[in-house]
């Protein structure tokens, strides 16, 4: 059985006691940390902070399967590499096993795919010596299964991965079949969510809404994936939406059915 896991965009601005009871309210072993201005972690967090967050989280029973940074590897800018790394030694100090990272470079399309493998090609030594995995989402211009193993190919390391963000390729007119086919060899994270419709992505509590999570929960099954499902919440883009503690149960109902 896959670990289970939350991601705080879920709870934005939550304390760490928050996120712990949060996990401890249901069989979630780890929590995925997003790395921004005014969570618990953020890209400028220094080591001492760094350390006493992941001696508290290692006290709680939490492992940090995924520390989700916004660095955009397609991105067209001079320091992409340098700011990876800063998030890679950030997620060695906290126990993080991946640096979740985005296509991005929608600004100038012109050679973002060439960009993107360029970018993960020049970091792969630096995440290997630091321990740390990076997994390219299936998210903004990389959105399917296609695109992803694409770029991940031509990097050809086994320290660059994949998260299925499960929303993103199916929207995209992806089958879940086609996108564990593609995605297989590099899956390294699972996010799952359920939205009302492929052109409104605002959060639906899982299981009430049209994305087919048996089907993509039976792909992982067929791959003998045993990695980390994470419930992504998305309450820090809707704050309309239903209290992540709410969604939470959901989600384990989900995953218990499968």
């Amino acid at each position: 059985m896959s670990p289970r896991a939350f991601s705080t965009l879920g709870c934005p601005g939550a304390d760490l006691d928050e996120v712990v009871r949060l996990a401890r309210a249901g069989p979630c072993t780890g929590v995925e940390l997003r790395c921004a201005e005014g969570q618990l972690v953020h890209p400028e967090l220094d080591p001492a902070a760094a350390d006493r967050l992941a001696e508290a989280l290692c006290r709680a029973g939490l492992a940090v399967p995924v520390l989700a940074s916004y660095v955009q590897v397609a991105a067209d800018e001079p320091d992409v590499v340098d700011r990876l790394a800063r998030h890679i030694a950030l997620a060695a100090r906290l126990g993080a096993g991946q640096v979740r990272v985005f296509g991005g470079g929608a600004e100038r399309a012109a050679g973002r795919r060439e960009r993107a493998v360029r970018h993960l090609a020049e970091a792969t030594p630096i995440a290997e010596a630091a321990g740390v995995g990076i997994a390219l989402e299936t998210h903004d211009v990389f959105l399917t299964g296609a695109e992803v193993a694409g770029i991940l190919e031509a990097v050809g390391s086994p320290a660059v991965g994949a998260v299925w963000d499960a929303v993103n390729p199916w929207r995209a007119g992806e089958a879940p079949e086609r996108t564990a086919e593609l995605l297989g060899p590099w899956l390294r994270h699972v996010q799952l969510k359920d939205v009302a419709s492929p052109t409104d992505l605002r959060p639906v509590v899982p299981g009430r809404g049209v994305l087919p999570l048996g089907g993509v929960l039976a792909q992982l099954s067929r791959l003998g994936y045993a990695g980390w499902i994470s419930l992504e919440w998305e309450r820090a883009w809707y704050p309309e939406a239903a209290p992540l503690a709410e969604a939470l149960p959901a989600f384990h109902r989900v995953l218990d059915a499968a």
